[in-house]
């Protein structure tokens, strides 16, 4: 075994240009297939976060009529709290939010908006709720940067709120904006106004009602009683897990595609090293080697350029991923459009069993198409081989 290493390893060094063109693009497969799965790895990671910082908490107990994707059902997605969570709600260990839509008129246009509903002393959730805790002459509200920018909004302004109430009447007050908050989670950011709990349920003559709450402690979660049904954390984030799946499966074709292009090249290299070396093999023949051993040769010279990618991978490699984890991937293009939580800059996370995985992946496809062509040599007649000719 040992005797086949080092002869495998002195052909390879001995080919010269052909072995390490292979080796750099195997390398180049290394290094490309981990820093993709490390950028899905770690969006995965921060959109969990952001998401339970700023929306979801430990998990959330939904009214059984509420859909966030279907707007008709805020009318009627909204009850009184009932007792077994008043005790909760006063210990902080609970945030009631009402939901309702309603339109605002920035600068004289008007833009459909959801009206969100908190305490503002609550301390769950990121959002700069004490900033509601003010008494200017019109409501106070807060708004994400995505919301200000596309509507041309900032500190201080003030614009027109329109809403209907439980009775289907429409009404009409002015909101003071008092403070902007910047977040990577679009769903309570784009088009939407939060305001004081009390001052919606006044608004909307739903007192002592809400639409969800949001769970401080995922311990204490429980099944909701009456109407309201349990959505835990990985009920809330499993559209966004989903989504990462299908971008995974994505990557995984390109993956293929280029190390199949790696492997060719070693296929190739390895078709030709025996077409060219027939008189070697028969002089490893008639000095003892079995066939089996020359075929084992030949597939540990094969897979042993994925070893030298993997030095050559880290040799480059280590330091681009290593910048890449501290400095992140800045994204092209404004991540709010996206519609789900992802930050501007992605910081990739990379993990043993990633790295592991895919130097195994990489070696193991290396060996068999590096066995597959020496499997020829098995047939070869040593007399003929001697010669230079195949059989």
């Amino acid at each position: 075994m040992r005797t086949a290493i080092k002869l495998a390893y002195r052909n390879l060094i001995g080919a010269g240009l052909r072995t390490w063109l292979n080796v750099i693009v195997l390398s180049f497969s290394f290094v490309v297939i981990i820093w993709m799965k490390g950028i899905l790895v770690g969006w995965d990671h921060q959109a969990k976060n952001d998401m339970i910082r700023w929306e979801i908490g430990g998990g959330q107990y939904w009214h059984k009529a509420y859909d966030p994707f279907d707007q008709f059902t805020l009318a009627e997605a909204h009850a009184a709290l009932p007792a077994a969570f008043q005790t909760e709600i006063e210990n902080g260990n609970l945030v009631p939010v009402l939901i309702a839509q309603g339109t605002i008129y920035p600068e004289g246009r008007m833009q459909s908006i959801l009206i969100k509903g908190i305490d503002p002393g609550q301390n769950l959730l990121a959002l700069p709720t004490q900033k509601l805790d003010t008494t200017p002459d019109a409501i106070p509200a807060i708004i994400g940067e995505n919301m200000a920018r596309t509507n041309k909004l900032k500190i201080g302004d003030r614009t027109t709120l329109r809403w209907r109430d439980a009775h289907g009447t429409f009404d009409a007050s002015e909101i003071c904006i008092t403070a902007i908050f910047s977040t990577n989670v679009p769903t309570v950011d784009v088009a939407q106004v939060w305001i004081p709990l009390e001052n919606m349920r006044s608004m909307l003559l739903m007192p002592g009602e809400a639409t969800l709450l949001t769970i401080r402690n995922p311990e204490t979660i429980r099944s909701g009683p009456g109407d309201w049904k349990l959505m835990t954390v990985n009920d809330l984030v499993a559209d966004l897990e989903a989504m990462i799946k299908t971008k995974s499966v994505g990557q995984s074709i390109f993956y293929t595609i280029l190390l199949l292009l790696a492997l060719l090249a070693v296929f190739d290299t390895q078709v030709l090293s025996i077409f060219r070396r027939q008189k070697e093999i028969g002089t490893y023949v008639a000095l003892g080697y079995t066939q089996r051993e020359v075929v084992w040769l030949f597939t540990i010279e094969g897979a042993m350029h994925a070893v030298l990618a993997a030095v050559l991978a880290a040799a480059y490699g280590l330091p681009f991923l290593i910048w890449q984890a501290r400095t992140g991937w800045k994204l092209p293009i404004e991540t709010g459009d996206y519609g789900f939580a992802i930050a501007q800059t992605l910081y990739p996370v990379y993990s043993a069993g990633l790295v592991i995985s895919t130097t195994l992946i990489v070696m193991l496809a290396t060996a068999v198409v590096s066995y597959w062509p020496s499997r020829r040599i098995a047939k070869m007649n040593p007399t003929e081989a001697l010669r230079g000719k195949l059989q």
